[in-house]
């Protein structure tokens, strides 16, 4: 018999982490009504209630015990959404870097840019396709591209970090209008300049303007500051033509267009694709940024899982021995209850609420932690193209309510089985245990 209850308590806590954690807010909301119409509108969800308002009384009165719950469950909470804040800002930076109405265009294979390689008679081709947009004077709007990888100390740390340089073509700022220049001006081609990214100031040292970074044994000045909103934030920019020449580059790495419009992708696929010169691949900005967020984010977030499963154990205990030290306190007030007339449900549910606004209460301390502290916190780490990417952490609603629902299985967990306790103890044993 013990050992039927104990199968059920199982599949009830696999049943409930299932309900909490995985189905989405509004069918849980729904389940909270139809849970607090039981309590209002029938006789064992009012003794339920009764029951539960006088453990909730008592809770000063084992306010220490208490905080255990609240305390742990906090921690297990803050943990995880900071963690995966930090993967849902590193995923948003990129998201946001390029649109589905600019291309970047790789050699055949490569997945990016530090490990392609373009051609200049390659470059020169893939201008001339269909549906690339005009400016002004009927050029194209393509900007080949190069990327390498300087040293620079990071403020704080003065540790070395790798930091992107982009060499971009002269229609750069059009095929990325939201580029602005913020400080300083922008670079002039053909000399040793640089502009360099808002995030990438805050970030490194030695990059305000007026400052000069030895690049190859080279001398160059900074001349100004952008901000984009995106990625391209945490790098350095200057002249495509300038860059390959001081690292000895014969070709491009990249080029990246600007179509007329996000329907034109078809037709300048199709172009390259017909050209028996080219073996490159093409794919719009966006899927190529969200492609470069996937393996570090999904990283992160089973990094974040892990943690957070090992720290719940622990609150689970903490929670166990918590509500286990509270149904022995209560023992004789529980038998007491249940001689009356009070039924075993209302004393178990009665438990497990007690149990679970508790962990409410950690759930929402420890999300308001991880918001205070860490929301638009801004920190950077390895991108694809083995140079720095500085982000910001973000602390989403969706973050939160995940982290509180988390909190909300650690204390169902935590209170069933001291609720189950209290139910199954025969009344005259509790009497005389008190």
């Amino acid at each position: 018999m013990n050992f039927l209850i104990q199968l059920l308590a199982l599949l009830i806590v696999i049943v409930a982490i299932g309900v909490l954690v995985v189905v989405p807010w509004p069918v849980l909301a729904a389940l909270v009504l139809v849970f607090a119409a039981w309590m209002g509108l029938t006789r064992s969800g009012r003794q339920a209630w009764s029951v539960t308002r006088v453990g909730l009384a008592t809770i000063p009165q084992r306010l220490g015990a208490s905080s255990v719950v609240v305390v742990g469950i906090a921690g297990v909470v803050g943990v995880l959404v900071a963690l995966l804040a930090m993967g849902e800002g590193f995923r948003q930076t990129l998201q946001q870097t390029g649109d589905a109405e600019t291309v970047i265009v790789l050699r055949g294979g490569a997945t990016a840019e530090l490990s392609s390689g373009v051609s200049r008679e390659d470059a020169v081709l893939i201008e001339q396709q269909a549906g690339i947009l005009k400016d002004a004077d009927g050029k194209p709007i393509a900007s080949p591209e190069l990327v390498v990888v300087a040293n620079i100390p990071k403020k704080g740390t003065g540790t070395d970090a790798n930091v992107e340089i982009r060499g971009v073509g002269r229609q750069a700022f059009a095929l990325r209008p939201n580029v602005k220049i913020v400080e300083g001006r922008a670079f002039e081609p053909g000399l040793r300049e640089l502009i360099v990214g808002k995030g990438a100031l805050a970030q490194f040292v030695g990059l305000a303007p007026g400052s000069t970074l030895n690049l190859a044994n080279q001398q160059w000045t900074v001349t100004g500051v952008f901000e984009s909103g995106d990625a391209h934030e945490s790098e350095v920019w200057g002249d495509v033509e300038t860059v390959s020449t001081t690292y000895r580059r014969n070709g491009y790495q990249s080029v990246s267009v600007r179509l007329t419009s996000a329907d034109a992708i078809d037709a300048f696929k199709a172009g390259l694709a017909s050209d028996p010169r080219l073996k490159v691949d093409a794919k719009t900005t966006s899927d190529y940024y969200s492609a470069q967020s996937e393996s570090l984010t999904k990283a992160i977030r089973v990094i974040g899982i892990v943690i957070g499963v090992i720290m719940a154990i622990g609150a689970v205990f903490g929670a166990l021995n918590t509500m286990y030290a509270a149904v022995a306190t209560r023992a004789r007030e529980i038998a007491t209850l249940r001689a009356i007339g009070f039924r075993g449900a209302s004393v178990i549910v009665s438990i497990l609420l007690e149990t679970m606004l508790l962990a409410l209460a950690g759930g929402v301390l420890g999300a308001a932690i991880a918001w205070l502290i860490f929301n638009n916190y801004t920190v950077s780490t390895l991108g694809a193209n083995f140079s720095q990417v500085v982000f910001s952490f973000k602390v989403s609603p969706a973050l939160v309510w995940n982290g509180l629902k988390w909190a909300l299985a650690i204390g169902f967990v935590g209170g069933l089985y001291p609720a189950l306790r209290a139910a199954r103890l025969p009344v005259t044993t509790a009497l005389r245990e008190s």
